[in-house]
């Protein structure tokens, strides 16, 4: 019987399972392989704060939706295919499905006991048959059948049903199975019977799938990219990656000094195994050893960074202060997640940006920028990069959960290509040094470090003389110096990109967003575009300072919606830089991102 093949631009699907399932794994690799194959693709793994969640519970389902197919900018509002190992999966994930979509469950774990640990009930599941394309799919037992002659435990067999399931849904998609096996060859290298049993398992799947006639294809149609050489990226591991290649670009060594923290330590784990680009990495014994020792790196003529969450930004705040007064450079990457305290540790917010602009006792101004999706964590990494060593300064980076776990498609770039880092180190042959004397223009100091004979002088947390640096407390040269350190911070809208209007600068309505809104904010405006509607829209990457053609955007709208994940620090913040404009605000703070639908909800009812 030949299999009805169905073309479609666009797909979302969701893997969920119980923490030890193997979700992320799974959905990693339908992520890799289809950007392989050349899709757009945009993920959001979604797991629990819990290292050992109760098993079967709905408090420990790990998830991982993909968007994959032509223009993606988001992962999917509602997906098109859920596959639940579990009832607590399909529980958790059933109103996240479409209309008429497709439900892959293990039937085989749909027993008594796992529905009472759901809370769930056989006749939920009836229901659930009736309402959306359902596949009862024996999927463990499959999996024991397949791998029976392998030699491996039950336990280790059954570690195996994900690739069963994943088997499943590459035939689904037509996608090909030699990138995933190419992964298990790599992963497994030294262990050939976790290769072999692993590769069996998928083409069970695959060919249990073959089997199952009402089950039709589906061709993703190829994104148009531009050529080059593509890897499949997630925020945490871009960020890195910038930071490494500002410190090259600069011709300096670079030093991380950090603490683990979730969502952000993978950055810190990215950095320590790049010891073959001379990059050094210290895992102190908390967030204030991580950010002191980098300071020193700094003070020492390092790039130096530091790279955590929330709650750690909060410990790291009077330490920043530190490197405000002593003008040093200083990269701290900000992953933020959902609070306050503890919070949801493993959920995205926006919620620090407040934080990160005022989060210091006295006049502490830093810059703050924000990456907008997570391939470009390495164009926002390298950017503060190049702040922090051209204006010498400490520079926040404001990421988050949402970018950092999430993944596309991502062009690597030449080295050659990347703009020009200068840092201001002191030239040895200079005379008659002042270690506070500034550019006129900038007001940017000299960067003298230890070692460097005839260039000693006075570091610390004292306020500092004008010029030579020396402890001063007479009143009238601490307004000086505040100043200076304001207005040089200021001075950076000088160089930075100005704002640009997308969609149709005639509209009433300007979209506005910051950091990881981005792709649903304008997949947005690309759909109420299709749909006949004039709306423009401005995102912000620069926080502070603000572009300097802010105003001048603003000016050209009667109505400005700010859309972000908190509870409206930006439109704040506007209104504290630029207050005489009425700002509209929409805001989600469930740690989630925003719902394409729910955005156009809003805008619908304003215009």
């Amino acid at each position: 019987m030949n299999r009805k093949i169905i073309d479609v631009d666009e797909v979302v699907i969701k893997f969920a399972g119980d923490s030890g399932d193997g979700m992320q794994l799974t959905g990693t690799q339908f992520s890799n392989t289809s950007a392989l194959i050349g899709n757009d693709v945009s993920t959001f793994p979604d797991y629990p704060a819990e290292i050992r969640a109760p098993q079967g519970t709905v408090g420990g389902v790990s998830g991982f939706q993909l968007h994959f197919g032509k223009n993606i900018d988001t992962p999917g509002d509602y997906a098109d295919v859920l596959v639940a190992m579990n009832p607590a999966a399909l529980k958790a994930n059933v109103r996240w499905i479409k209309d008429g979509g497709t439900i892959i469950i293990d039937i085989d774990s749909f027993t008594e006991k796992n529905f009472k640990k759901a809370e769930y009930s056989r006749e939920e599941l009836k229901r659930i048959c009736n309402d959306y394309n359902t596949i009862e799919a024996p999927i463990t037992s499959l999996t024991q059948a397949s791998l029976k002659d392998t030699g491996l435990s039950k336990k280790n067999i059954v570690r195996s049903k994900n690739m069963f399931a994943l088997g499943i849904v590459y035939r689904l998609f037509d996608r090909p199975l030699k990138y995933t096996e190419q992964f298990f060859e790599q992963k497994f290298a030294k262990k050939p019977v976790i290769v072999d049993a692993n590769k069996k398992a998928l083409h069970a799947g695959f060919n249990y799938a073959v089997t199952i006639h009402a089950m039709p294809t589906y061709r993703v149609n190829l994104s148009e990219i531009e050529k080059g050489t593509y890897r499949n990226m997630n925020g945490n591991t871009a960020t890195a990656w910038g930071l490494l290649a500002g410190a090259e670009k600069a011709n300096l060594p670079f030093f991380l000094g950090s603490y683990p923290i979730t969502p952000a330590s993978e950055i810190l784990q990215e950095i320590s195994l790049r010891k073959d680009l001379g990059a050094k990495s210290f895992q102190a014994e908390d967030e204030i050893g991580g950010i002191v020792t980098a300071i020193g790196a700094s003070f020492a003529g390092h790039l130096a960074a530091t790279s955590t969450s929330g709650p750690g930004l909060a410990l790291k705040s009077e330490a920043i202060g530190l490197a405000v007064i002593t003008e040093l450079p200083l990269v701290i990457v900000n992953v933020q997640r959902g609070g306050p305290s503890t919070g949801l540790p493993t959920k995205t917010e926006q919620a620090d940006l407040f934080q990160a602009i005022f989060g210091r006792n006295g006049e502490s101004p830093v810059p703050v920028i924000a990456a907008s999706t997570p391939s470009n964590c390495f164009h926002y990494a390298f950017e503060a990069c190049k702040i922090a060593l051209e204006h010498m300064t400490p520079v926040l980076l404001l990421t988050d959960g949402f970018l950092a776990n999430g993944s596309e498609p991502w062009k690597i770039p030449v080295m050659a290509e990347l703009p020009e880092i200068k840092s201001n180190l002191i030239d040895k042959d200079t005379k008659d040094y002042l270690p506070y004397e500034r550019d006129p223009e900038t007001l940017v100091r000299k960067w003298a470090v230890p070692g460097m004979k005839g260039f000693e002088h006075r570091i610390g947390s004292l306020e500092k003389m004008d010029k030579t640096g020396a402890v001063s407390y007479i009143p009238e040269n601490h307004e000086v110096m505040t100043r200076y350190r304001d207005e040089k911070v200021k001075k950076i809208a000088n160089v930075i990109p100005e704002l640009k209007i997308e969609g149709d600068i005639n509209a009433d309505l300007l979209l506005v967003g910051w950091g990881s809104t981005n792709g649903h904010l304008i997949t947005v405006v690309r759909e109420l575009e299709n749909e006949g509607k004039k709306i423009a829209y401005t995102h912000f990457n620069y926080i502070n300072p603000l572009p300097k053609n802010t105003e001048e955007v603003f000016k050209k709208f009667s109505k400005i919606l700010v859309c972000e994940v908190n509870l409206g620090q930006f439109a704040d913040f506007l209104r504290m830089k630029l207050p005489d404009f009425k700002y509209m605000q929409y805001n989600k703070i469930q740690g989630l991102p925003f719902t394409v639908s729910e955005l156009k909800n809003k805008i619908n009812e304003i215009i």
